[in-house]
C-alpha cells in the first residue's frame, strides 16, 4: 500500500498570476512541497487584467490592455497544476486598481475562507498569508474543525510585515490600531510556527506573540527561471531609453518621487521614458503627474504576470524600487529586496529610494544576483517548517487598512 502524502493547504488572497512577493514565495513553496506532499491552494479569482480569454459566440474575448509574452501568461499557475497542485479560487471584492485591499475586500476573502477550511479535505497543516484577519479566521476555523475530530490542525503564519505597526504609522485612530494589534496578536499566538521576512519583523513578532514564539527568518527571493537576462523584450517597450517600475505603488513605496523626477530628467534627456506596471493607491497621483508632462514621458500600465514584467525589465536602462522613509516603519526596508534581486537577475541597474537607497543607481553583476536570488527562492525552509508543524498539534483557541510592503 502506498503511503498517503500529507495535505498542505495554502490560504492566500494573492497567488499566480498576480505579480507580487507573495506569489513568488508561495510558488517556490509549492514547488518544494510537491515531491513530499499534496498541495491545495485556497485563493482568489485573478483581477480582470489577468484573467484568461473567454470564449463567446463572437469568438474569443480577452483583455485588450494585456499582451501575453512567451505563452499564455499563466505559466506559474500552469506549472503548479501540472505538478498535481489543486488551485481553488473564490471571487472577492477588489479596489479600482484591481487589488484586494481594505477591510471589506479582506472580509470578502476571509469569511468564505472559513467555510472552505471547515468543509474541504482535512489538511495536515495550513500555511496562511497576511492580513492578520486571515490568520485569525484560520485559527478559529481550524480549532473548530480540530475540535470536532478531537485533534488539532496546526498552521504556519507568514509574517511579511507587522500590520498593526503599519496601521499606527499612518495615523489611523488609536481604537483601530488597538483592534488590529489584538487581531494580529491572536493570529500570531495560535501559529505552530511563524515565518518572518526579516530580523526586524521577527523581533516585532516576538514582541507581540511572546519571546518564546517559534519564528524563523526567510527573506524574500526571486524566481530566476522567469527573471533572466535572456529572452524577449516586450513588443510595446519604448525604442528609446526607459526606466521601469513594476509592482504596487501605494503610500508605502512613494513611487510619486520617480514620476516627479521625470520633470527634470526630460529637460536633460528629452526622449527618456518611465513605465509603471502595476496598481495601488498612488495611481491617481501618478496619472496626474503623467498628465502634466509631455505625452508618453510616463506610461501607466495595469498589473501584468511575472513573465510579462520580466520582458519589460529586460529592455530597461534601470529598474526602480522605493520605500517611503520617515513614517515609523523603516524596518520594512529589506522587504523591497525581492524587486532589487529581480532587476539584478537580469544584470540591470537599480535605482532606489528610502533608507539606504538615496535614489542612486547601483550596478552589480547579474551572476552574483542570480546566485543570491536562487538560494533564497527555493522554498525549502518554509517547506521544512510546514512539515515540522504538521507533526504536532497547534495550541488551543483564544478569544480596510493600509497595505504593508511584504505582499508586493
Amino acid at each position: 500500500m502506498r503511503e498517503r502524502k500529507p495535505l498542505v493547504v495554502l490560504a492566500s488572497r494573492i497567488y499566480a498570476p498576480e505579480a507580487a512577493a507573495a506569489t513568488f514565495r508561495l510558488s517556490a513553496l509549492v514547488r518544494a512541497l510537491t515531491d513530499r506532499a499534496r498541495v491545495r491552494v485556497l485563493t482568489t479569482t485573478p483581477p480582470p487584467a489577468l484573467r484568461p480569454p473567454r470564449s463567446t459566440l463572437g469568438g474569443v474575448q480577452g483583455n485588450p490592455a494585456r499582451r501575453s509574452v512567451g505563452g499564455e501568461g499563466q505559466q506559474e499557475e500552469g506549472r503548479a497544476s501540472a505538478a498535481g497542485v489543486e488551485v481553488s479560487r473564490w471571487p472577492v471584492l477588489r479596489d479600482a486598481t484591481g487589488y484586494v485591499r481594505g477591510y471589506l475586500p479582506y472580509l470578502s476573502f476571509d469569511l468564505p475562507l472559513a467555510l472552505r477550511l471547515l468543509t474541504g479535505p482535512r489538511p495536515d497543516v495550513v500555511v496562511v498569508e497576511p492580513p492578520p484577519t486571515t490568520g485569525a479566521v484560520t485559527r478559529v476555523a481550524l480549532a473548530l474543525r480540530g475540535g470536532i475530530h478531537g485533534r488539532g490542525i496546526p498552521y504556519v503564519y507568514y509574517a511579511a510585515d507587522v500590520w498593526s505597526d503599519a496601521t499606527a504609522s499612518m495615523g489611523v485612530p488609536a481604537p483601530v490600531v488597538g483592534l488590529m494589534r489584538a487581531v494580529e496578536r491572536f493570529a500570531l499566538g495560535g501559529a505552530a510556527h511563524v515565518v518572518a521576512v526579516s530580523d526586524g519583523v521577527a523581533e516585532r513578532v516576538r514582541a507581540l506573540a511572546g519571546p518564546g514564539a517559534p519564528v524563523t527568518v526567510v527573506p524574500n527571493g526571486i524566481d530566476t527561471d522567469v527573471f533572466t537576462p535572456d529572452g524577449e523584450v516586450h513588443a510595446d517597450a519604448p525604442e528609446t531609453a526607459y526606466l521601469v517600475y513594476a509592482g504596487t505603488a501605494s503610500e508605502w513605496q512613494g513611487a510619486e518621487v520617480f514620476a516627479e523626477a521625470m520633470r527634470a530628467v526630460v529637460r536633460e534627456v528629452p526622449h527618456a521614458r518611465l513605465v509603471f506596471l502595476g496598481q495601488g493607491s498612488s495611481w491617481p497621483a501618478l496619472q496626474r503627474i503623467a498628465g502634466e508632462l509631455p505625452v508618453g514621458v510616463i506610461e501607466l500600465r495595469p498589473l501584468v504576470p511575472p513573465e510579462e514584467a520580466a520582458s519589460w525589465q529586460r529592455g530597461a536602462a534601470a529598474a526602480l524600487v522605493g520605500v517611503r522613509p520617515g513614517v515609523g516603519y523603516d524596518f520594512a526596508y529589506r522587504r523591497r529586496w525581492s524587486r532589487r534581486w529581480r532587476a539584478g537577475a537580469r544584470g540591470l541597474r537599480r535605482a532606489g529610494t528610502g533608507r539606504g537607497g538615496r535614489a542612486r543607481p547601483r550596478a552589480r553583476g547579474g551572476r552574483r544576483a542570480r546566485a543570491r536570488g536562487r538560494g533564497r527562492s527555493d522554498g525549502g525552509c518554509p517547506a521544512r517548517l510546514a512539515g515540522r508543524a504538521g507533526a504536532r498539534p497547534s495550541g488551543g483557541v483564544g478569544p480596510g487598512a493600509p497595505e504593508p510592503l511584504g505582499d508586493r
